[in-house]
């Protein structure tokens, strides 16, 4: 039997309820000192380890403290310092490309839109939300592969195109949980819903997955 649109709304309440209640404190795992940096650190973590991105700015934003330094610094010595990030040209191009684009179109602050944001070379509508919810306070849902995985697991969705996933759960969570809540969604992802091998018996998000407990 298909689930009803106010069933999935309310069983997607209570598997947030669950995940407030399992990561109090879920937060981004990526070090920042502004907003400029956060873009940055987003940028960079793209398929890459939050824990290889936090080794590598320090010695960035050391060398390059400010969106005009970076604007005006060497493509190849960004490089360098980004390396290990892998995809590292990209995102050294990205980078600095879109510190450049702050400097002349926003006057050096990174914008507080959706609409403004994502026009800046290296971001897509993940890395705004990122920006947006974590920085600026605003809400947005970030879906990145663990929150796509667990939407689609957890029966929340069937799309697989993240902009169609975003706006599902949009519409299952009001705003004030979006941000955070997507941050609670990669804990668990992580910690317990392996994209390979997920520990389906010891879920405590079992008997509301229609994979375990809900058919």
């Amino acid at each position: 039997m298909r689930e009803s649109q106010a069933k999935r709304r309310e069983r997607a309440n209570k598997v947030m309820s669950e995940l407030i209640r399992l990561y109090p404190n879920s937060k981004c795992a990526l070090a920042y000192e502004s907003p400029w940096q956060l873009l940055v650190a987003t940028i960079l973590s793209a398929q890459c380890t939050d824990a290889r991105v936090n080794l590598v700015v320090p010695g960035l934003f050391q060398r390059f403290p400010t969106v005009q330094a970076m604007a005006t610094s060497n493509l190849a010595e960004v490089e360098k310092l980004v390396q290990s990030t892998g995809f590292f040209r990209n995102k050294a191009k990205n980078i600095v490309a879109c510190a450049k684009v702050i400097v002349e179109k926003h006057d050096g602050y990174v914008p507080k839109t959706l609409e403004e944001l994502v026009p800046l070379p290296g971001v897509g509508r993940k890395t705004a939300n990122v920006v947006l919810g974590i920085a600026f306070g605003i809400p947005g849902v970030t879906v990145d592969t663990h929150v796509g995985r667990l939407s689609r697991r957890l029966g929340l969705t069937n799309h697989n195109d993240p902009v169609k996933v975003e706006k599902v759960l949009m519409g299952l969570w009001p705003p004030e949980q979006w941000t955070v809540g997507c941050l609670r969604i990669i804990d668990h992802g992580r910690a317990v819903c392996d994209a390979r091998n997920p520990k389906c018996d010891t879920c405590q998000l079992a008997p509301l997955c229609p994979k375990k407990g809900v058919e």
